[in-house]
């Protein structure tokens, strides 16, 4: 087996005639974080959604190139497995309204069958909100609907949610860029303390938070990868003055 979860040479990707993504070759290592960084507009969550074939819904795309996701390539791989296995949590915390707090984290283990029994399933939804710090929060209202939650808490249930699915990989689109401080703190320690078990990949336009968090970096900018490599080598002795301005704040 590869000590990378996901494998990417050459990738170009254009939509609508519009080319977004330029030679992208990247390697994630299996049961770290790596983190994407880049300015607004760069590509980065383009870049996510081809690992799981979400950039199958928006039309006009025209894709080139090496994309191998858990050592298989992603258009040789059924795309509902495939999302099965490769769960991306988005931007925006959008929980389902009228589900419980409780079945909002169950629904996907109810649909992946990935518990026996009413007990398994309790203790799934307890481990996955743990995870994320909110089972303290929620434990006595799991009966409730989460509008009654803070924006902050919604995206954790969110991510508790996308934990309970037992993805092997687990994408994230800006998870913090809508919620508060405290929240932003509670996800990135959850993060932290989830890579021995999911291959985390987060897109940030936030160097702080890279360099809080990453394990290994890489600076999309302009659909181009500028540079990539070790979060510390990255942060600390920078090759690109591209990277150098991005990490002053500057582009």
């Amino acid at each position: 087996m590869s000590v990378y979860a996901v494998e990417v040479e050459n990738l170009y990707l254009k939509i609508k005639g519009v080319e977004i993504l330029r030679g992208v070759s990247l390697q994630v290592r299996r049961n770290s974080i790596f983190v994407l960084m880049g300015p607004s507009g760069s590509g980065k969550s383009t870049f996510l959604r081809v690992l799981n074939r979400l950039i199958d819904y928006i039309d006009g795309v025209e894709l080139k190139g090496s994309v191998r996701v858990l050592g298989r390539d992603v258009y040789d791989t059924d795309p509902y497995e495939l999302r099965r296995r490769v769960v991306m949590v988005s931007q925006e915390p959008n929980p389902f309204p009228h589900l419980t707090i409780y079945d909002n984290v169950a629904l996907p283990a109810r649909l992946n069958k990935v518990v026996r029994n009413k007990r398994e399933l309790d203790e799934l939804v307890k481990w996955a909100l743990e995870k994320v710090m909110l089972w303290d929060e929620v434990k006595d209202r799991l009966k409730s609907y989460p509008h009654a939650l803070s924006g902050g808490q919604r995206q954790r249930l969110c991510l508790a949610r996308a934990l309970a699915a037992k993805p092997e990989i687990l994408l994230l689109d800006e998870p913090t860029a809508n919620i508060d401080p405290v929240n932003t703190v509670k996800i990135e320690e959850s993060l932290k303390s989830l890579k021995d078990e999911v291959t985390i990949i987060m897109v940030t336009h936030m160097p702080h938070q890279a360099a809080r968090v990453a394990d290994y970096v890489a600076l999309l900018h302009s659909g181009v990868i500028v540079e990539d490599g070790p979060a510390v080598d990255v942060f600390m002795n920078p090759k690109s003055e591209v990277t150098s301005r991005f990490l002053r704040g500057a582009l």
